[in-house]
């Protein structure tokens, strides 16, 4: 029986520092292993983050292991650099610093990039959309409470479903530039992932999130203070919310009849999420061929990001 055990030689809070020494030790045929937790390491590397990743090697492999890293300590800190810099420009767009960098790298890891990991090292941003989605209610709640106090329940509501739906977020997000910045699997990638509104809303709910945890309730509100202050004036004076208020489908459905392409037939394809926040997908069908999908909170929602898509499609958005 074999009974030695693997020697951690790089421990980090950063999923994407790990793949970089990983590659390293790899290049030079030593098999490292992903694994989570915070042992003491033979050459720890630790950062602030949600936890620790580490990377363990056979025994044997371990003096040569560490003797690499400390080689190419100069060549690994500048490839991380560079990787720091993307995160800089990140949070520049933001406006935002962040204490802790591991809370925004969590935040842009996308599910895809999360299962084409096998160590389980690597974790999506998921949890996070669920906090950014009730951080975001709280404070667009709050705004409209206390700057429309004459407004109804029934009002303040509809006003609310307006301003955090998926359709105004992912419009907030591509003004943002977030798609360039997804940490995503190959899969998604390829698949057009940084272009998807969904997917591009779900994580500035996250990114919400996490400036929530780095800087407290204060931080968020500063945040979401810059990014929805247009939306908020917009409806408290009756006006056009930017990026959300157009009826894409009204427009879409003048297009094809202007055309001579009929009438658009909205199909509900698919219901995701937890009761609580069901997200449904709709795929919308011209001269019955499909044109475009969309995504949305409801079923209204995705038929009109759907019909928002669509004009895109057609080069008429």
């Amino acid at each position: 029986m074999n009974d030695t055990k693997p020697i951690i030689v790089f421990q980090t809070a950063s999923s994407i520092e790990a793949d970089v020494v990983r590659g390293l030790l790899e290049t030079h045929g030593i098999h490292a292993v992903v694994s989570s937790g915070a042992p003491q390491a033979v050459f720890p590397v630790t950062l602030g983050g949600l936890g620790e990743v580490r990377l363990s090697v056979h025994e044997k492999s371990a003096a040569e292991a560490a003797r690499l890293i400390g080689e190419f300590r100069d060549e690994v800190a500048a490839r991380l650099t560079r990787i720091r810099d993307e995160f800089r420009a990140v949070e520049e767009t933001l406006g935002y610093r962040f204490s802790d960098p591991g809370l925004l790298e969590h935040a842009l890891t996308h599910r895809s990039k999360a299962h084409e990991d096998v160590s389980g090292g690597v974790r999506d941003n998921e949890s996070l959309e669920f906090l950014g989605d009730a951080v975001l209610g709280l404070v667009i709640a709050d705004r409209l409470f206390r700057e429309c106090p004459d407004w109804n329940e029934g009002q303040k509501s509809k006003a609310k479903a307006m301003i955090v739906s998926t359709v105004s977020l992912a419009a907030m997000g591509e003004d943002l530039g977030l798609g360039e910045y997804l940490l995503l699997g190959r899969g998604e990638e390829k698949t057009g992932g940084r272009q998807k509104r969904s997917l591009i809303a779900d994580t500035l709910e996250a990114i919400i999130a996490a400036i929530y945890l780095d800087g407290g309730i204060v931080a968020a509100e500063g945040f979401l203070e810059r990014c929805f202050r247009p939306q908020l004036d917009a409806v408290r004076t009756g006006g056009l919310m930017p990026g959300l208020m157009q009826d894409h489908k009204s427009a879409f459905q003048e297009y094809l009849q202007s055309h001579d392409m009929g009438l658009p037939d909205y199909r509900l394809i698919g219901e995701t999420g937890p009761a609580h926040r069901r997200v449904f997908e709709t795929e919308v069908y011209a001269q019955g061929r499909p044109l475009a999908r969309g995504h949305g909170r409801s079923k209204k929602e995705s038929e009109q990001q759907a019909a928002d898509e669509a004009l895109r499609q057609l080069g008429a958005g």
